[in-house]
């Protein structure tokens, strides 16, 4: 695995932590404030989300297609959501989703593929 592809991975991985964070944090800590105060806090969490998912962004684009790129953080996505879903935001796991993220990861073949 070339560095180009780890640095941009880890830069995703914490991309999407700060994603997470902005998106979803607010519906469990927030909740009884008004969604201005959400909002204002999810901007400045996405503020650090774009600090790194740009630098991710470039940084994968020099030996990565656009739609690889974009591949890739849907499925990073995905996998980071499901356990944050049921370990954070304490939701329960349908099998459903393991065939969703099954029919994603087939799309991603088709993109990768010579």
């Amino acid at each position: 695995m070339s560095s180009v592809l780890i640095r941009t991975l880890l830069l995703l991985v914490a991309s999407n932590f700060f994603m997470l964070s902005a998106w979803y944090l607010h519906l469990k800590f927030l909740d009884h404030k008004p969604w201005y105060i959400a909002a204002l806090a999810s901007w400045g969490i996405a503020f650090f989300e774009y600090s790194v998912h740009i630098p991710a962004n470039r940084i994968g684009h020099t030996e990565l297609s656009l739609f690889q790129l974009q591949i890739i953080q849907v499925g990073m996505s995905l996998l980071m959501f499901i356990p944050f879903a049921m370990f954070v935001m304490n939701q329960p796991f349908k099998t459903d989703y393991f065939w969703a993220a099954l029919c994603m990861s087939a799309g991603a073949y088709f993109v990768f593929r010579a």
